[in-house]
C-alpha cells in the first residue's frame, strides 16, 4: 500500500542514522538539550515502509531502548533527533513480551474507560501517574508495508498512547499539565485504577 503522505528522510535525519558505527544504538536526545527540545516539540510526518535507511534505523532505535543503563519499554523517533512516525513499543499482552515496530502508526479510536498509572521517559527526568484510555484501536504499516488494525488494552497501550504522543510534540508532562483541569468520576477496578471521564 502506497503512503502518499510519506516523505524520504532529510539529509540531516540521513546524517543522524548513518552517523557513527551503524551497529550500535543512536544516542537519546535529553529535552534540556536544544536539538532534543526542537525534535520533541516537533510534529513528526510519515515515511515510506521501503525507505532504504528504515532498517537501519529501527535496529538501532531498538538498541537505543534496549540500552541497560537507562532501559525502556518505548521509543520514539523524536527522541533520537528523527521526526518520522516510527516507535518501538514493548507488548506486554504477548507471549515473551516482544518488542514490536510501527510505522505510521494512528490512533483511530479509544475507550471511555480510562486508567491512570505513572510514566517516565527516556528523554528527561522525572515521572508522573497520567492518565490514558484503557483501550485503544490502533493501525499502522509493519515493515513488509502491510497495513494493520489492532485492538491494544491496558499496560501495552499506555505505552503505545505515550510513544504516539510524542509524535505529535506531546510530552507526558504535557498531560499532566491538561488533566489538571478535568474531574474524573471512579468507575470500576481493573489492573490500573480506572476512571471515567466527565468532561
Amino acid at each position: 500500500m502506497i503512503n502518499i503522505n510519506a516523505q524520504s528522510f532529510t539529509d540531516a535525519e540521513k546524517k543522524i542514522i548513518l552517523g557513527g558505527d551503524t551497529n550500535t544504538m543512536l544516542r537519546v536526545i535529553p529535552l534540556t538539550e536544544p536539538a532534543g527540545a526542537k525534535a520533541l516539540k516537533a510534529v513528526s510526518k510519515d515515511i515510506s515502509f521501503n525507505d532504504a535507511l528504515l532498517p537501519i534505523l529501527k535496529r538501532r532505535m531498538l538498541k537505543s531502548v534496549l540500552d541497560s543503563s537507562r532501559r525502556g519499554v518505548g521509543i520514539a523517533a523524536p527522541q533520537v533527533g528523527i521526526n518520522r512516525n516510527l516507535i518501538w513499543v514493548q507488548r506486554f499482552d504477548k507471549p515473551g513480551q516482544p518488542f514490536e515496530f510501527y510505522i505510521n502508526p494512528k490512533i483511530v479510536w479509544r475507550s471511555s474507560i480510562l486508567c491512570q498509572g505513572p510514566e517516565g521517559d527516556l528523554s528527561f527526568e522525572g515521572s508522573g501517574d497520567v492518565i490514558r484510555n484503557f483501550s485503544i484501536m490502533i493501525s499502522y504499516t509493519d515493515i513488509q508495508g502491510t497495513q494493520h488494525l489492532e485492538m491494544l488494552e491496558d499496560f501495552s497501550a499506555i505505552i503505545f498512547q505515550h510513544e504516539t504522543d510524542h509524535l505529535f510534540g506531546t510530552l507526558f508532562t504535557d498531560r499532566l499539565e491538561e488533566q489538571k483541569n478535568k474531574k474524573y468520576t471512579p468507575f470500576r477496578p481493573v489492573r490500573a485504577k480506572a476512571l471515567l471521564i466527565e468532561n
